[in-house]
C-alpha cells in the first residue's frame, strides 16, 4: 500500500466515496480536509487517532495524532463526524469493531508559573465511553502515561467534569463507537511567553504517541480484531513524502565529502622515511588532500533540512541524531591540524573508558608478541585486488544489486578502506596470504554488504549509516575475521594497542611518545607501530580506532545474551538502534537482509559462533 494513495483536498460531503474507493483499491488514504485538516490511513486498522484543532495550530497534540498510521485532523467535531462515521463503518465491516482516540490539549498549564519554586505535577484529563474493552484500553493508556520517563514533572490523572467532558460531545453528535478522550496540560510551552521547550515537546509527543499505541493494541487484542506481536507493530507501514525528501537531503550532504579520505595523509611512505632518518626523534609532517567541501555551506544545508513533517517520532529521532553526527564530522574537517580537531573527535567517538582500556591491556598481556616466523607467504596489492574482485563477483552473482567497485590507490597508507560502494586498496599494501581472505570478509562481507543491504531498505539512511554505527560495524568486521578463521594473535594485539594508543593521545601524549610506547613497551616493529600511530594522530588526533575493540566487545556481549546477528546485516546500525530496527521491521518498513555474509556459511564458522555464545574471550579468538 503506497502512502501516495489519494492526495487531494476534498469537501467532507464526498469523503465517503474517496475512502471506500481507496480502501477497495488497496491504496493508502492521505486526503486534505477543510482548511487545515487531513485524513491519513496508510492501511485499514480498527482505530483512528483524532485531533480537533479548533483553529489553533502548532500544538503538540496535532503531532501526536499525525504520528499514527491512521489519523484525522479536523477543525471541529462537526467537520469530523461525517468522516468518522464513514471510516468507522468501513473498519467495522473489516474488523468487527472500531475505536477513536481523541487527543487534545488543555488551554493552560494552571499548576505552573515562570517563578514556581518547584515543579508540580501536570494534569492529564482522561475519559472514555463505558464499554469494558474501552475501559481496559483507557487503563492501559493511563499506565503508559504514568510510566513514561518525562523528566522534571509527573502526570496527575484527572477525569473532566460532566460539563466539559468531550465524551458528552461525541454522544450528542451521535458517534456510536468506543472513544477515549485525552486532554493534557501544555507543559512543553513556557508559561508566560508561550515559547516551546523543544526537547520536552519531543519527549511528550513520543511518550503520548506510545501510550496511544498501547491503548490501541489492548483494544485490538481484546476484541480479537488484530493479532500483533507488539504495540509498536501498529505504527506506520509507509513513509510519507517528507521522510523521503529529508532522507535525500541528508544523504546528499553526507555524500558531499569523504570524511576518512579527508583525514588520511597522502604522504605516509615519505613520512615514515623521514621519521626513520631523523632517528624517530621528531614527529613526521603529514600532507592531506585539499578539502573539496565548503563546510559552512554544507552546515547551512544540514540545518535547513526540515524534520517537522515526518509524522513519525522514531524516524524523527534517527534523522536528528544523524544530523548531529554529520555536524561533528564537518566541524572536524573545519579544524584539521588544530587542537579542536581532537575535541570534536572525542565528542564523536567518545573517550577511552577505563573498562575498555583495561580490556585492551589484558589482551596485550595475554597475547604476547609471537616469535619470528619463517617463510610466511606474502601477497602484494595486485593479488589483494584479484581476490577482492573474485569475492565481489561471487556476491554479485548471488544478488545483482551488489555492485561494488575495487580500486587501487597511490595516495593511501598500506591497507584497505571502504568508502561508499568502493573498496580502496593502497598500492603499497603487502600482507600475509593467510590473512587475506579474513580481511576481505572484514571489508567486503561486512562494510560493503551492509551498504548494499541498507540501499535496499528504501531509505538511504540505512546505507549511509545511523548515528554511531561505526563501532558495531567494526566489531562485526573484526568478528568476521575470526569466523573466517583468519584471526592471529598479532591482529588482536594491534586492535588492543590502538585503544592504548588512543588513550595516550587523548591524555596528551605526542606522536613520538606514543610511537616509543608501541615499540619499546609493546614490542611492535617500527613499520607497524608507525602505521598504527599515524592512524591515531591523523588530522590532529583521531580517536576512531578505539571503536574496533569496543565494538567487538559489544557484539560478543550481545551474542552471549542470546542476541541474533541478522538485524545487523539490514544496514549500517549501532547497538543502540537494535530495538529501533526491530520495531521498523515489525511495522514492515524494513526488509530482511537481501545478502547474507558468506563467512557465516561454513560449518567451522557455526562452531566458532557457538564458542562466542559460550563465553569465549577476545584474547582467546586467535585461530592462526
Amino acid at each position: 500500500m503506497s502512502a501516495a494513495g489519494a492526495r487531494q483536498r476534498v469537501n467532507t460531503s464526498n469523503i465517503q466515496d474517496e475512502v471506500v474507493a481507496c480502501l477497495n483499491a488497496g491504496k493508502a488514504i492521505r486526503t486534505d480536509i477543510g482548511t487545515d485538516g487531513r485524513l491519513h490511513m496508510d492501511r485499514p486498522l480498527p482505530f483512528l487517532c483524532l485531533h480537533l484543532t479548533a483553529g489553533t495550530k502548532n500544538l503538540a497534540a496535532r503531532d501526536i495524532a499525525s504520528a499514527h498510521a491512521s489519523y484525522l485532523i479536523a477543525s471541529s467535531l462537526a467537520e469530523a463526524m461525517p468522516i468518522l462515521t464513514v471510516v468507522g463503518a468501513e473498519m467495522e465491516k473489516r474488523f468487527g469493531t472500531f475505536m477513536v482516540l481523541d487527543v487534545g490539549e488543555l488551554e493552560h498549564d494552571i499548576l505552573l508559573a515562570d517563578d514556581s519554586p518547584f515543579l508540580p505535577h501536570y494534569e492529564v484529563a482522561v475519559s472514555s465511553t463505558e464499554e469494558p474493552v474501552t475501559l481496559d484500553a483507557k487503563r492501559v493508556f493511563i499506565k503508559a502515561v504514568c510510566d513514561a520517563e518525562i523528566r522534571f514533572r509527573t502526570p496527575h490523572i484527572t477525569r473532566p467534569d460532566d460539563e466539559h467532558d468531550p465524551i458528552a460531545a461525541f454522544k450528542n453528535a451521535g458517534l456510536d463507537y468506543p472513544v477515549i478522550s485525552v486532554r493534557f496540560a501544555p507543559i512543553y510551552r513556557q508559561p508566560e511567553s508561550g515559547a516551546d521547550y523543544p526537547g520536552l515537546r519531543e519527549t511528550m509527543i513520543a511518550d503520548l504517541f506510545d501510550a496511544g499505541l498501547r491503548a490501541f493494541a489492548a483494544f485490538s487484542t481484546k476484541t480479537q480484531a488484530l493479532n500483533i506481536p507488539s504495540h509498536r507493530a501498529l505504527g506506520r507501514k509507509a513513509f510519507v513524502d517528507a521522510v523521503r525528501r529529508a532522507d535525500r537531503s541528508i544523504d546528499d550532504i553526507a555524500a558531499s565529502f569523504d570524511f576518512l579520505l579527508s583525514v588520511t595523509p597522502i604522504n605516509a611512505r615519505q613520512a615514515l622515511k623521514d621519521f626513520r632518518e631523523n632517528g624517530f626523534e621528531y614527529a613526521p609532517h603529514f600532507l592531506y588532500r585539499p578539502l573539496s567541501v565548503d563546510v559552512e555551506e554544507q552546515k547551512r544545508k544540514l540545518y535547513s533540512v526540515a524534520f517537522d513533517h515526518l509524522e513519525d517520532p522514531v524516524l524523527y529521532n534517527l534523522y536528528r541524531e544523524k544530523q548531529q553526527e554529520i555536524d561533528l564530522q564537518l566541524s572536524m574537517l573545519a579544524h584539521l591540524h588544530r587542537r579542536q580537531f581532537t575535541d570534536f573527535s572525542r565528542a564523536l567517538y567518545g573517550s577511552v573508558e577505563p573498562p575498555l582500556l583495561s580490556l585492551a591491556q589484558d589482551v596485550l598481556k595475554r597475547c604476547p608478541r609471537p616469535g619470528d616466523a619463517e617463510d610466511i607467504a606474502m601477497v602484494d596489492c595486485y593479488e589483494v585486488v584479484k581476490s577482492a574482485r573474485q569475492m565481489v563477483d561471487a556476491y554479485h552473482a548471488e544478488n545483482p544489486l551488489f555492485k561494488a567497485r575495487v580500486e587501487i590507490r597511490d595516495d593511501l597508507p598500506p591497507g584497505l578502506m571502504v568508502t561508499g560502494e568502493k573498496l580502496l586498496i593502497s598500492r603499497h599494501t603487502v600482507m600475509e596470504r593467510r590473512r587475506l581472505e579474513a580481511l576481505l570478509h572484514h571489508e567486503i562481507g561486512v562494510h560493503l554488504l551492509t551498504y548494499f543491504n541498507g540501499s535496499a531498505q528504501g531509505l538511504r539512511l540505512f546505507r549511509t549509516g545511523l548515528s554511531g554505527y561505526e563501532g558495531v560495524q567494526e566489531g562485526l568486521a573484526v568478528m568476521a575475521e575470526y569466523l573466517a578463521g583468519g584471526m592471529t594473535r598479532e591482529r588482536l594485539r594491534l586492535i588492543a594497542a590502538r585503544v592504548v594508543g588512543c588513550a595516550a593521545m587523548l591524555e596528551g601524549a605526542d606522536f613520538v611518545e606514543t610511537f616509543r610506547m608501541m615499540t619499546r613497551e609493546h614490542g611492535f616493529d617500527e613499520a607497524s607501530a608507525f602505521n598504527m600511530v599515524l592512524r591515531i594522530y591523523r588530522g590532529g588526533g583521531l580517536s576512531k580506532d578505539a571503536i574496533y575493540l569496543r565494538g567487538l566487545s559489544e557484539i560478543l556481549e550481545h551474542l552471549r545474551k542470546g542476541g541474533a546477528l541478522d538485524p545487523f546485516w539490514m544496514g549500517k546500525i549501532s547497538a543502540a538502534h537494535f530495538p529501533v530496527m526491530q520495531e521498523l521491521a515489525l511495522r514492515g518498513l524494513l526488509h530482511p537482509p537481501g545478502i547474507r555474509p558468506a563467512f557465516l556459511a561454513p560449518a567451522k564458522a557455526s562452531e566458532r559462533l557457538e564458542k562466542i555464545r559460550s563465553g569465549l574471550s577476545i584474547a582467546e579468538m586467535a585461530t592462526l
